[in-house]
């Protein structure tokens, strides 16, 4: 029932929020009023080297000071601010939204083949399994969070999103089924420069949670889309994968199908599903995932939940509905419909 839709601009050329708003608008039946929620890339242009921590505070008072202290143990704050909002009538501010622009101290952690982003989600984790009160729901570098309990559009009023630009714009209407409506569960998901929406369930979770798990993520966020921001975070950043492999690992073929290939196309995905057969994700599911560089659509195996994608000039949408990418785009071109399991990608132009 979500809605999903994104975008990118292969050349960087910054789109504020006001179209995605509306075309994530035209989806409001694929939504309850529980959650929605946006995600954009380029948007802190003079923070861009820092990590940009967003945070909900239940009780900024008697929690700010220990995530304060936690941040300064692993390097400096260079600023933060509570994230500016608006008095909306729909939208009832459970939380406080904060923001932090973080810089890690990569010296402390020295044996890490990747300390400033195993700092960061060492804090991440940190926070949101041992602080009661307080959820870090973003920590990418120039990236942007905005979500919340409620309609697109009031979220979209709420956090102002008509005054921020990005050349990459993710949004989702959610309809939750299985899991509580609150801010937290909303979408979009993120850890590090990762950020996905989702549409439909993944009926694997237990067993994808216990694989992420043991590399030591933790879910808490009482949704099954959260797995997934991890599962990607896990193959191509820490594993090397690219998004390409990423996604048959996620929604491989079928094992008849498989054993038809072509020899070097067989062992290659035999490869692929002996060794992260756990990462396999079942279930209806049409999911975007984005990072500072590239955007990636793709569905489960057997294409149980929408996906359709279409191109103008140097950006590619990808979205739940043609409809909604034609608010963004009236005059959007090779609108398709991506084929069960197999991703369509875009990339930044070098």
């Amino acid at each position: 029932m979500c809605g999903i839709i994104g975008v990118i601009d292969r050349k960087r050329e910054l789109m504020d929020g006001s179209s995605i708003r509306q075309a994530l608008s035209r989806m409001d039946e694929r939504g309850s009023g529980e959650g929605a929620g946006y995600v954009a890339y380029g948007v802190f242009p003079e923070f861009k080297n820092y990590y940009a921590i967003h945070v909900f505070f239940d009780n900024i008072h008697e929690a700010k000071g220990s995530v304060d202290s936690l941040l300064s143990e692993w390097g400096t704050v260079v600023h933060d601010e509570e994230i500016p909002t608006s008095d909306h009538a729909k939208i009832r501010k459970v939380h406080t939204p904060w923001r932090y622009f973080f810089k890690p101290d990569a010296t402390l952690m020295p044996r890490s083949t990747a300390p400033e982003e195993d700092i960061v989600t060492h804090i991440v984790m940190k926070v949101n399994t041992k602080m009661p009160g307080v959820l870090i729901f973003s920590s990418g570098k120039n990236i942007g969070v905005f979500k919340a309990s409620g309609w697109p559009e009031d979220v979209a009023d709420f956090y102002k999103i008509h005054e921020y630009k990005g050349y990459i714009w993710l949004g989702h209407n959610r309809y939750p089924t299985n899991t509580p409506g609150w801010w937290g569960g909303a979408h979009p998901f993120n850890l590090l420069n990762w950020s996905v929406v989702h549409n439909g369930e993944i009926t694997s979770y237990g067993t994808n949670r216990r694989y992420i798990e043991s590399y030591g993520y933790q879910c808490t966020m009482f949704t099954d889309t959260e797995v997934v921001a991890y599962l990607v975070d896990l193959l191509v950043r820490r594993h090397g994968l690219s998004a390409e492999m990423a996604v048959k690992a996620l929604a491989p073929p079928f094992w008849d199908e498989i054993d038809r290939m072509p020899e070097k196309e067989r062992l290659l995905h035999t490869a692929i599903r002996l060794t992260y057969g756990p990462a396999l994700m079942n279930g209806p599911f049409a999911i975007v995932v984005a990072n500072e560089t590239s955007i990636v659509g793709f569905t489960d195996r057997i294409k149980l939940r929408p996906l359709v994608s279409g191109e103008y000039g140097n950006r590619l949408y990808i979205s739940s509905e043609e409809a909604a990418i034609r608010t963004m785009e009236p005059d959007v071109e090779h609108i398709m419909m991506p084929r069960a399991g197999s991703p369509v990608i875009g990339r930044l132009i070098a």
